[in-house]
């Protein structure tokens, strides 16, 4: 016979299912089932440990008679971290009708770990108010947890009013509203978190660093990123956190920096994964080096890392930025015929992408027809833009009709169109495609730049004029256009309608001309914007560079531009 402690012994040290089936016979056997400490060891190994099994860890809460919040709790924890999270909002429910005393911190914890990792925002609200009804929403564990899942859900008021209110914050509680900014692409507002964390006594970890690592990528906020950088020689990240690592190649190559990009990966050569690799290939891709791309892959085969989707995303993004047809045609087809690895709708983008930047339309077209994922929008969009880049109306009226027939034509499409039938002298056309713009009251997103100078990182709109030195910023810009003429620019009309809220001056203009006010002459400068970087001031930053003597390097959302001496790195391909 055995007996409950010896039971309990023998679960203590179950580490499979299988031992803790026989170790259920033996309970059952000897007359234990009924046994609360019994059962909710039962029930905690199947629902909590990484050998358990929530199919089973279902069958034995059945069969417990009045559970009580420590048999709740280990099923709302179980489906908390299983794909499938909203079922711990299930158990919660039953335990409320069930009539159970009360649920603990424990108890919401959990929940709120369910409602980040479903993306609940509405679960989060009740579960909220649920914590504040029950007296918990104070508790340390219970805060946090809420506040991640406010995060991870965007709701960024939610987030900082729940991380003003904490009594004590700790790390996960910094971290957490930190990474909410960033993802919310609210810079400043993540780094202003971080100055008042280095006042705490919590200190940054490797996730805090791994988050505004993130940001500086983001926001091209290079000098704090150096700063970042250094905090992690100091601490010894470097040395030991492979994550740390392949943030900060990220981090230099989207800051325009692949000399310090390549001098971190340098540094990993003897513990490098497949994600260290898709760094820099993918920073490589970026600024248009698609040749050193493929040489890296190369070697990274060589070596024997296996790549991935994300790894193929760099290579044939690299390709397509450098017009290497041939080249990513045959890394398209090693994917799935020699790594068996399946296409998604980003890899199949980017081929339709290198086939219509090089003037390849309709192989383009027949790309998409031939994929799996030819009624997905974005490929039609991809190829419209192609269209617009070669005024190929035709092609560009086969790309619209799709993409109204999948009922997915935006306010981008639309300001495409009516560019193309504009530059091909279609002006019926182009008169509907005005009519539609105008009637439809249909609005772009609104253009962006960033530009960091002396570890002031400063944003500008369209037009802006909220900034107290906007006057002089303004005069700059007329400077600059005069200078710019003087050596041969001329200004290009765009004959595009203009939705309202894109009119004045573009951002990245206001941005380089700070830039030009506020460094000492012949230093260079790095713009990051958010849309693709139009003709003219692609032209205009050309000239600018060689009229002020300036290195001028502009990340727009499709690449790098390294702008020297009135050329660029992109020779206009992008």
């Amino acid at each position: 016979m055995y007996s409950s402690q010896t039971l309990l012994r023998l679960l203590q040290g179950c580490n499979n299912m299988q031992r803790l089936k026989k170790i259920q016979a033996q309970v059952h056997i000897n007359g234990h089932q009924h046994d609360p400490l019994i059962s909710n060891k039962l029930l905690s190994f199947c629902a909590i440990s990484r050998s358990g099994d929530t199919t089973h860890a279902h069958t034995l809460f059945t069969h417990i008679e009045n559970p009580q919040t420590e048999a709740f709790n280990s099923m709302i924890r179980s489906f908390s971290q299983t794909p499938s999270p909203k079922k711990s909002f299930f158990y919660y429910n039953l335990m409320i009708t069930c009539g159970v005393p009360s649920p603990d911190a424990f108890t919401f914890a959990f929940l709120f770990k369910a409602c980040e990792r479903s993306r609940a925002e509405t679960k989060s609200r009740e579960a909220h108010a649920s914590a504040i009804r029950y007296g918990f929403v104070s508790d340390v564990l219970v805060a946090t947890n809420l506040l991640s899942s406010y995060s991870e859900n965007g709701s960024i008021d939610s987030a900082k009013q729940v991380f003003d209110e904490m009594r004590e914050r700790d790390l996960v509680a910094w971290n957490s509203m930190i990474s909410c900014y960033v993802r919310a692409g609210l810079h400043d507002e993540a780094r202003m978190v971080y100055d008042f964390m280095r006042y705490s006594e919590v200190g940054p970890d490797g996730f805090t660093l791994v988050a505004l690592l993130s940001s500086c990528a983001e926001a091209g906020a290079l000098n704090f990123g150096v700063r970042l950088h250094r905090l992690a020689d100091e601490s010894g990240l470097c040395d030991r956190n492979m994550i740390v690592c392949n943030a900060l190649v990220d981090m230099y190559a989207k800051c325009g920096r692949l000399d310090l990009a390549w001098g971190v990966f340098d540094s990993m050569s003897s513990h490098r994964e497949v994600s260290t690799w898709n760094s820099i290939i993918v920073g490589l891709g970026v600024h248009g080096r698609g040749d050193e791309a493929v040489s890296i892959f190369d070697r990274m085969v060589v070596t024997g890392v296996r790549p991935n989707a994300v790894t193929f995303l760099g290579l044939l993004s690299g390709c397509s930025h450098q017009g290497l047809v041939r080249e990513g045609l045959h890394y398209f087809g090693l994917m799935s015929s020699k790594f068996k690895l399946k296409p998604g709708i980003k890899h199949y983008g980017c081929v339709v992408d290198l086939l219509g930047r090089a003037g390849k339309l309709e192989e383009a077209l027949t790309m998409i027809r031939s994929s799996h994922c030819s009624e997905d929008p974005v490929l039609w969009r991809t190829l419209l833009s192609a269209s617009k880049i070669h005024r190929n109306a035709e092609m560009g009226e086969v790309a619209n009709e799709n993409l109204v027939r999948l009922g997915a034509r935006n306010a981008g499409e639309c300001v495409l169109l009516a560019g193309l039938y504009a530059e091909t002298g279609d002006k019926r056309a182009y008169a509907e495609m005005r009519k539609t713009i105008r009637t439809k009251g249909i609005k772009t997103a609104p253009g962006w730049s960033w530009i960091e100078v002396e570890g002031d990182v400063r944003r500008f709109g369209v037009g802006d004029k909220s900034h107290c030195d906007s006057d002089a910023i303004h005069e700059k810009v007329k400077e600059m256009v005069h200078r710019a003429m003087s050596i041969g620019y001329v200004e290009e009309k765009s004959k595009l309608f203009v939705v309202e809220d894109s009119r004045g001056c573009h951002s990245e203009k206001l941005a380089i001309a700070f830039g030009l006010l506020r460094t000492t002459e012949g230093a260079g400068l790095r713009v990051v914007k958010n849309l693709r970087v139009c003709r003219d001031c692609h032209a205009l930053t050309k000239f600018v560079s060689k009229a002020f003597g300036r290195e001028i390097i502009v990340r727009d959302r499709v690449r790098f531009h390294h702008f020297k001496d009135e050329s660029c790195s992109c020779n206009d391909f992008w």
